[in-house]
């Protein structure tokens, strides 16, 4: 598995979110983005994850930062997602886990003694340029926001 490093571009993607529109690496130029891959839609760890960044947006807004996250789920899965916990960014759509790869989260996971493929949560924050300037692998639920302010700091 390839990791990315401060200072790699950012791989481009074009992905489907929860309303079924196509949102692209692209879309961000210009702005900060918070760019995080979870496992799966509303499982307890995923839902800390998305929302402490939910709760975090004013001040992630402060810094010109915008939040999306990646998962395999379909589309609609996400869409009831976003809507129980009203999310309000974008939740993208991986199913053949091939953003996932390019960032380097995906990959060999265990659970109970058993070995399997999956998705690594991890973030990035990638700058206005699409350049990486923070990367958490294996990052922890509620670290995903604090971990991002300690590189805007």
């Amino acid at each position: 598995m390839a990791r990315l490093e401060v200072g790699d571009m950012a791989p481009p993607f074009s992905l489907q979110d929860q309303e079924g529109n196509t949102t692209a690496l692209a879309d961000f130029k210009g702005r900060k983005l918070l760019l995080y891959f979870y496992p799966k839609a509303d499982t307890p760890g995923c839902t800390k994850q998305a929302c402490s960044i939910r709760d975090a947006m004013g001040e992630l807004a402060d810094a010109d930062v915008v939040a999306a996250g990646i998962s395999p789920d379909p589309p609609a899965k996400l869409k009831k997602f976003d809507g129980r916990y009203d999310l309000g960014f974008p939740l993208l759509s991986d199913p053949d886990h091939a953003v996932a790869l390019a960032y380097g989260a995906w990959g060999e996971k265990s659970m109970y003694g058993k070995t399997y493929e999956g998705v690594i949560r991890s973030s990035f924050l990638i700058d206005e340029n699409g350049a990486i300037l923070q990367t958490s692998y294996k990052v922890k639920p509620l670290d995903t926001v604090p971990n991002a302010q300690k590189a805007l700091a």
